[in-house]
């Protein structure tokens, strides 16, 4: 009986020993949820919340001979938890840290990944708008980025995208392309083509209110763009995954095309922003979470870009 209980509290020193040593948040969830495909899901939370950091879907892709990380999260510490999970999972070094776009919540993780020495790939312009963002990152980030935080802690692609691109993992491509100005001026959708996985970045929000930083109209004409791709699986920027593009898309849609009409025709009708705001989809007939929080900016940006054309 000494014999066995002394096995069980060896075993149970060594679980607690290998615990410690991957230094993992047990609550920092990750699944597998195409073969090779691991996706951590973010909250739902407004950037004002101390979870602000980890509100954005994030993950990675696993080929014979390397990894490609998908986003990297809004803080060096949620960079550290995913590079800390994919340590746990693969052995493979990382080659890739592929950004969808300049928002802070997909890319302040991105520091790191830096001692793992990887090529770091995004749109034609998200150097660019790095760049533009990097003090205002600084200024309203800096809990995100370290104890020192710097310019340095902002890291942005050395590899840019321009025209529909492959990057090879082993075994494994991965399609990159770039898309003109509509969620934001810098998205990138990537598609693993060994299991037709996409991974939308914030081209398509689930459940969470989309976040118009670029422009309406692209947006819309994207969607039906995203609608000729032939993929099995869809990983929106927010929310869970979907099994179609149909489906992923179907809430984002009516949305979009809503604001669209409504905010041309407050115009029409001589309404000033803040009226638009107060009118326009005000019963959140798509059931976002979040709505109060951003939809009154949405439809200010819709206003702006509207109102001259």
């Amino acid at each position: 009986m000494n014999i066995i209980k002394n096995f069980m509290l060896i075993a149970l020193l060594s679980l607690t020993h290998f615990v410690i040593a991957s230094g993992a948040k047990d609550d920092f969830n990750i699944t597998e949820v195409a073969q090779g495909n691991y996706l951590h899901i973010g909250v739902h939370v407004s950037i004002d919340d101390i979870k602000h950091d980890d509100i954005a879907n994030i993950g990675f892709i696993v080929g014979d001979k390397c990894i490609a990380v998908i986003d990297t999260g809004g803080s060096i510490d949620i960079g550290m938890e995913l590079l800390k999970k994919i340590k746990s999972i693969s052995d493979k070094p990382i080659c890739y840290v592929i950004n969808t776009h300049v928002h802070f919540d997909h890319m302040l993780g991105n520091k790191a990944f830096v001692l793992e020495n990887p090529e770091f790939v995004g749109h034609q312009q998200l150097a660019a708008e790095v760049e533009q963002n990097r003090e205002f990152f600084l200024e309203q980030f800096k809990n995100d980025l370290g104890s020192n935080p710097d310019p340095s802690s902002i890291v942005g692609p050395n590899i840019l995208i321009d025209k529909s691109s492959q990057l090879d993992l082993g075994d494994r491509i991965l399609t990159l392309v770039p898309f003109p100005v509509s969620h934001s001026r810098s998205d990138l959708i990537i598609i693993d083509k060994k299991t037709n996985t996409l991974w939308a970045g914030d081209l398509i929000f689930r459940e969470r209110i989309p976040s118009l930083t670029g422009s309406l109209i692209g947006w819309v004409k994207v969607m039906e763009d995203l609608l000729r791709l032939e993929v099995k699986l869809v990983i929106p920027g927010h929310g869970n995954v979907a099994d179609s593009i149909p489906i992923a898309i179907k809430q984002q849609r009516e949305y979009l095309q809503r604001l669209l009409a409504e905010t041309r025709q407050a115009i029409e009708e001589g309404q000033f922003v803040n009226e638009a705001a107060e009118n326009i989809d005000k019963d959140n007939l798509s059931n976002w979470l979040l709505h109060d929080y951003q939809h009154p900016t949405n439809v200010s940006r819709a206003f702006t870009e509207l109102e001259w054309e």
